[in-house]
Formats: C-alpha cells, structure tokens, sequence
C-alpha cells in the first residue's frame, strides 16, 4: 500500500515539475523571444504607425544608416537626422517601444527636430533592423544606449547637448540607462509611460491575460532568463537605477493606462534624485498620451527643455 502510495505522489510530482516547465519556457519564448506578439501590436507599443524614414517629410536631410557593436556581439542599427543649428548642436536620442522599431517614432521626432534638435533613433536588440534573439526589456538596452551615447559624442567632437526620450519599453531603456555613468553632455530625460521593474510589468501582464498568479511561474521564468537571455527580472529595476540618477526628469503617464498600469509612474518619480516634474494625460491609454492631448505635450515638453538645456 505504501509503494502505491509512494509511486502516486512520485507520478504527481513528475507531471506538475513537467507542467511547470512548460510554463516557463512558454512564458519565456511568449514575452522574450524575438517576434510578433499577440497582445499588442507595433504601433499600440510606441503610439503611431509606423513610415519609412524616407517619407518623414519634416526632415530637410536625408537619414544616415548608424550602427553599433555591442560588447556581446550584435550589430544594433539606427538612423540619424541632421539639421543645421547655431552654436552647440543639440541632439534627441530616441528610444521607441516593445515588439517597435525607430519608424513608428515618426511624431516624437518630428516634435524635437522642430525643437532644433538633431535625431538619433535606434532599433532596440532584437527589433527591427538590428541583431538579436531576446527582448531585452531595457536592461542590457540600458548600456546599449551608453554606447550610442558615447558615439555620438566622438561624432560631434564632444561638443553636443544630448536628451534621452522614450516610449514604453523605450521609456525605462532610458531610465535604467540613467543610473550608469553618463557624460556632461546627457542634459535630461523624458519618458512616456514606463514600468517600473521588468518583474512587476511580467507579474502584471501575467495576471490581465492569464489570471496567472505570479509564484512560480516569473521567480523560474527569471531564472530562466538569466541562463537564455543573460538577464533577470529582479536585476531589470528602473527604479533601483535612478537611486543614482541626477538628471531632470519629466514623467508623463496616461491616467487609463492598463498595459503599463499607471501607479508604475509614482515609485520612479519617487526615486530619482535629481529635478523632477510629472505630466497626467487625463483618459490616455498605453502610449496615447501624445495623440490624446498634442498641443498640451508638445507645450509640456518644450518648457521642460527651456528650463533645464543650458
């Protein structure tokens, strides 16, 4: 009776362990592996369609192919707008969303290129154009763009005012890249609708499309990650890295944001250590801040950079 027993419980184990690998690896290819996702389309992810860089006709120069080699062996792609300007060149970098590309940053390019600003816009590891197998939610982005950064600024000869801007995943890209070692020439950032911590978005979204507790699915799925992807959830902080960060923020978040829930915006504005202003955009969903109420953005964004580029 015992070894009926026994073999029972051994049979039980062996199909949940079983069950609960499934779920890890799902989970991992479903929200890490390179492609497309089911849950949100490209242009929901960074708030416009996107259009050949060709055809941004605000531009008065061609775009310029840029790339990058990362220190783990990808090509990461971009392109770059040039305009002429007076006195010291001013320079947005921009960072667009999850699943995106630089060509749906179309709106917010033209925004800073009207603000006299020269355009740098990448395609994140694993979108786009540019190499790589996993998604890498901001994290390992983070140095990504110190890299861009830094080659920018050997391209205008150190003589360069830099923003950093981002939607969504672009948004806390740009915020995790806050805390690392930045030159004088970062002025500020401006983020629209990021998350937190990798692990809270992935607990969050876990539950709204699966009704999923996260235990223990995302402490595995992490783990997981670590071994695939070269990073986990826990280490992926926004908020841990702008602990460190010194630099004027301006924060904007839809108040009916229910893909990166809106409450995310309250602990990093919280954290950060340097000035700092937050921007509602009252009934904006996931990245509709800009197209919910346009004037008052734009209007938001230029006094910001008025009050703090030298």
């Amino acid at each position: 009776m015992k070894i009926k027993v026994i073999i029972s419980l051994i049979i039980v184990l062996v199909l949940a362990t079983g069950g609960v690998a499934w779920g890890v690896n799902y989970l991992f290819n479903y929200a890490i592996v390179r492609g497309d996702k089911d849950f949100i389309s490209s242009s929901d992810a960074s708030g416009a369609d996107g259009a050949a860089y060709e055809t941004w006709e605000f531009a008065k120069e061609k775009p310029v192919a840029v790339r990058q080699k990362t220190e783990d062996g990808l090509t990461l792609n971009g392109v770059q707008f040039k305009q002429k300007q007076k006195g010291t060149p001013k320079l947005a970098i921009l960072a667009h969303g999850y699943t995106s590309d630089g060509k749906h940053m179309q709106d917010f390019g033209k925004m800073f290129y009207e603000e006299g600003f020269d355009l740098l816009i990448p395609d994140a590891r694993a979108h786009g154009t540019s190499e790589g197998e996993y998604i890498g939610f901001g994290w390992p982005d983070r140095l990504d763009y110190v890299n861009w950064i830094q080659q920018m600024v050997k391209a205008y000869n150190q003589k360069v005012e830099i923003v950093l801007f981002g939607v969504s995943m672009g948004a806390s890209t740009v915020l995790m890249a806050a805390g690392e070692q930045l030159p004088d020439n970062v002025k500020l950032i401006i983020e629209d609708c990021g998350y937190d911590t990798v692990e809270n978005e992935l607990k969050y979204q876990l539950n709204e499309m699966f009704n999923l507790s996260s235990f223990p699915l995302i402490p595995l799925t992490s783990i997981y990650s670590e071994m695939r992807a070269g990073y986990n959830f826990k280490e992926a902080s926004a908020v841990k890295q702008l602990a460190h960060n010194n630099l004027p923020i301006l924060f904007i978040h839809g108040d009916k944001d229910d893909f990166v829930p809106t409450e995310m915006v309250y602990p990093l504005y919280e954290a950060t250590k340097g000035p700092k202003e937050l921007y509602l955009v009252k009934g904006a969903g996931h990245a509709e801040a800009f197209t919910k109420e346009t004037v008052k953005y734009k209007a938001k964004v230029s006094e910001f950079l008025a009050k703090y580029m030298d």
